[in-house]
Protein backbone atom coordinates (compact mmCIF):
# COMPACT_ATOMS: atom_id res chain seq x y z
CA UNK A 1 0.00 0.00 0.00
CA UNK A 2 1.46 3.29 -0.73
CA UNK A 3 1.59 6.01 1.31
CA UNK A 4 -0.58 8.12 -0.78
CA UNK A 5 -3.31 5.53 -0.29
CA UNK A 6 -2.68 5.11 3.21
CA UNK A 7 -3.11 8.57 3.49
CA UNK A 8 -6.29 9.06 1.46
CA UNK A 9 -7.58 5.82 3.67
CA UNK A 10 -6.60 7.38 6.95
CA UNK A 11 -8.77 10.82 5.72
CA UNK A 12 -11.73 8.96 4.63
CA UNK A 13 -11.72 7.17 7.92
CA UNK A 14 -12.19 10.22 10.11
CA UNK A 15 -14.88 11.95 7.99
CA UNK A 16 -16.80 8.67 8.69
CA UNK A 17 -16.57 8.31 11.85
CA UNK A 18 -18.00 12.22 12.93
CA UNK A 19 -21.43 11.85 13.34
CA UNK A 20 -24.44 14.53 14.49
CA UNK A 21 -27.52 13.51 15.64
CA UNK A 22 -30.32 15.45 16.93
CA UNK A 23 -34.20 15.34 17.16
CA UNK A 24 -35.63 17.71 13.62
CA UNK A 25 -36.60 20.78 14.36
CA UNK A 26 -40.40 21.43 13.60
CA UNK A 27 -41.21 22.99 10.20
CA UNK A 28 -43.55 25.19 11.73
CA UNK A 29 -45.46 26.26 14.93
CA UNK A 30 -48.80 25.21 14.03
CA UNK A 31 -50.82 23.98 11.70
CA UNK A 32 -54.37 25.48 11.58
CA UNK A 33 -56.81 22.58 9.97
CA UNK A 34 -58.20 23.32 6.84
CA UNK A 35 -61.16 21.20 6.76
CA UNK A 36 -62.93 22.57 3.53
CA UNK A 37 -59.61 21.59 1.68
CA UNK A 38 -59.72 19.96 -1.61
CA UNK A 39 -56.22 18.16 -0.59
CA UNK A 40 -56.67 14.82 0.32
CA UNK A 41 -54.01 13.27 3.27
CA UNK A 42 -53.99 11.76 6.14
CA UNK A 43 -55.22 14.08 8.47
CA UNK A 44 -56.59 17.63 8.08
CA UNK A 45 -54.62 20.32 5.62
CA UNK A 46 -52.99 23.26 7.22
CA UNK A 47 -54.47 26.86 6.07
CA UNK A 48 -52.44 29.69 4.71
CA UNK A 49 -50.68 30.26 8.37
CA UNK A 50 -51.45 34.22 7.10
CA UNK A 51 -55.02 33.22 7.66
CA UNK A 52 -54.72 31.70 11.13
CA UNK A 53 -57.18 33.56 13.47
CA UNK A 54 -57.87 33.36 17.31
CA UNK A 55 -60.76 31.80 16.81
CA UNK A 56 -58.58 28.59 15.25
CA UNK A 57 -56.82 28.14 18.90
CA UNK A 58 -60.62 28.90 21.24
CA UNK A 59 -63.52 26.86 21.81
CA UNK A 60 -66.89 28.06 23.42
CA UNK A 61 -68.38 25.72 25.41
CA UNK A 62 -66.55 23.15 27.59
CA UNK A 63 -67.77 25.42 30.46
CA UNK A 64 -71.35 24.83 29.68
CA UNK A 65 -72.96 21.63 31.04
CA UNK A 66 -74.35 18.83 28.75
CA UNK A 67 -78.00 17.75 29.01
CA UNK A 68 -78.26 14.54 30.62
CA UNK A 69 -81.62 13.67 30.45
CA UNK A 70 -80.82 10.65 28.53
CA UNK A 71 -80.92 6.28 29.18
CA UNK A 72 -77.70 6.56 30.07
CA UNK A 73 -77.33 9.66 32.03
CA UNK A 74 -74.54 11.19 30.86
CA UNK A 75 -73.31 13.82 27.77
CA UNK A 76 -69.84 13.87 26.40
CA UNK A 77 -68.47 16.79 24.45
CA UNK A 78 -66.02 16.25 22.30
CA UNK A 79 -62.89 19.01 22.26
CA UNK A 80 -60.94 18.20 18.80
CA UNK A 81 -59.35 19.54 15.66
CA UNK A 82 -62.97 19.99 14.91
CA UNK A 83 -63.89 22.18 17.53
CA UNK A 84 -60.32 23.49 17.67
CA UNK A 85 -58.62 23.69 14.04
CA UNK A 86 -55.64 24.93 15.95
CA UNK A 87 -55.21 21.74 17.57
CA UNK A 88 -54.38 20.45 14.17
CA UNK A 89 -51.09 18.43 14.05
CA UNK A 90 -50.56 18.37 18.05
CA UNK A 91 -52.11 14.94 18.64
CA UNK A 92 -54.13 16.09 21.06
CA UNK A 93 -57.66 16.69 22.26
CA UNK A 94 -60.16 16.19 24.78
CA UNK A 95 -64.00 15.89 26.54
CA UNK A 96 -66.37 17.02 28.84
CA UNK A 97 -68.20 14.46 30.07
CA UNK A 98 -71.25 15.14 32.69
CA UNK A 99 -73.04 12.66 34.85
CA UNK A 100 -76.25 12.77 35.92
CA UNK A 101 -76.92 11.28 39.29
CA UNK A 102 -76.27 7.79 38.84
CA UNK A 103 -75.26 8.39 34.95
CA UNK A 104 -72.87 6.88 33.59
CA UNK A 105 -70.02 6.71 30.68
CA UNK A 106 -70.91 3.04 28.87
CA UNK A 107 -67.01 0.90 28.53
CA UNK A 108 -65.48 2.27 25.44
CA UNK A 109 -61.98 2.40 23.67
CA UNK A 110 -60.26 5.10 21.52
CA UNK A 111 -58.46 3.44 18.72
CA UNK A 112 -56.04 6.22 17.93
CA UNK A 113 -55.33 7.17 21.71
CA UNK A 114 -54.96 6.71 25.17
CA UNK A 115 -57.10 8.58 27.71
CA UNK A 116 -56.60 9.80 30.93
CA UNK A 117 -58.77 11.69 33.35
CA UNK A 118 -57.10 15.11 34.12
CA UNK A 119 -60.19 16.70 36.43
CA UNK A 120 -62.89 14.96 37.93
CA UNK A 121 -65.68 17.19 40.65
CA UNK A 122 -68.65 15.98 42.09
CA UNK A 123 -71.72 18.06 42.99
CA UNK A 124 -70.82 20.16 39.49
CA UNK A 125 -74.64 21.61 40.08
CA UNK A 126 -77.84 19.97 40.47
CA UNK A 127 -76.42 17.18 41.85
CA UNK A 128 -74.23 16.49 38.66
CA UNK A 129 -70.74 15.24 38.22
CA UNK A 130 -68.29 16.58 35.54
CA UNK A 131 -65.30 15.12 34.29
CA UNK A 132 -62.56 16.70 31.73
CA UNK A 133 -60.73 13.48 29.64
CA UNK A 134 -57.14 14.59 27.70
CA UNK A 135 -56.85 12.14 24.78
CA UNK A 136 -53.58 11.52 22.66
CA UNK A 137 -54.54 12.45 19.45
CA UNK A 138 -56.71 14.92 17.51
CA UNK A 139 -59.15 12.25 16.43
CA UNK A 140 -59.14 9.72 19.31
CA UNK A 141 -62.45 8.06 17.99
CA UNK A 142 -64.38 5.99 20.20
CA UNK A 143 -66.04 2.45 20.17
CA UNK A 144 -68.37 1.56 22.53
CA UNK A 145 -68.38 -1.97 23.51
CA UNK A 146 -71.95 -2.85 23.86
CA UNK A 147 -72.65 -1.62 20.31
CA UNK A 148 -70.17 -3.48 18.86
CA UNK A 149 -70.73 -6.21 20.15
CA UNK A 150 -74.68 -6.54 20.17
CA UNK A 151 -75.23 -4.15 17.95
CA UNK A 152 -72.78 -5.18 15.27
CA UNK A 153 -73.17 -5.43 11.68
CA UNK A 154 -73.36 -7.97 10.52
CA UNK A 155 -74.23 -9.40 14.01
CA UNK A 156 -72.39 -12.15 15.96
CA UNK A 157 -73.79 -15.03 16.59
CA UNK A 158 -76.15 -15.28 19.66
CA UNK A 159 -74.74 -19.05 20.56
CA UNK A 160 -70.79 -17.42 19.89
CA UNK A 161 -72.14 -14.39 22.66
CA UNK A 162 -74.00 -16.82 24.91
CA UNK A 163 -71.33 -18.97 25.07
CA UNK A 164 -68.36 -16.39 25.42
CA UNK A 165 -71.28 -14.22 28.24
CA UNK A 166 -72.35 -17.16 30.07
CA UNK A 167 -75.96 -16.27 29.68
CA UNK A 168 -79.51 -17.95 27.80
CA UNK A 169 -79.47 -16.91 24.34
CA UNK A 170 -82.59 -15.22 25.66
CA UNK A 171 -80.89 -12.47 27.05
CA UNK A 172 -78.68 -12.31 23.98
CA UNK A 173 -81.53 -12.18 21.31
CA UNK A 174 -83.15 -9.08 24.23
CA UNK A 175 -79.77 -7.38 23.90
CA UNK A 176 -79.29 -7.36 20.40
CA UNK A 177 -82.94 -5.99 19.89
CA UNK A 178 -82.30 -3.02 21.96
CA UNK A 179 -79.01 -2.29 20.06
Amino acid sequence: MTTRSFLLLGILALTCSLAFASDPSPLQDFCVAAPNSPVLVNGLVCKDPKLAQADDFFFMGLDKPGNTSNPLGSKVTPVNVVQIPGLNTLGISMARIDFAPYGLNPPHTHPRATEGLIHFQRNAGYGNAVAIAALSSQNPGVITIANAVFGSNPPISDDVLAKAFQVDKKVVDYLQSVF
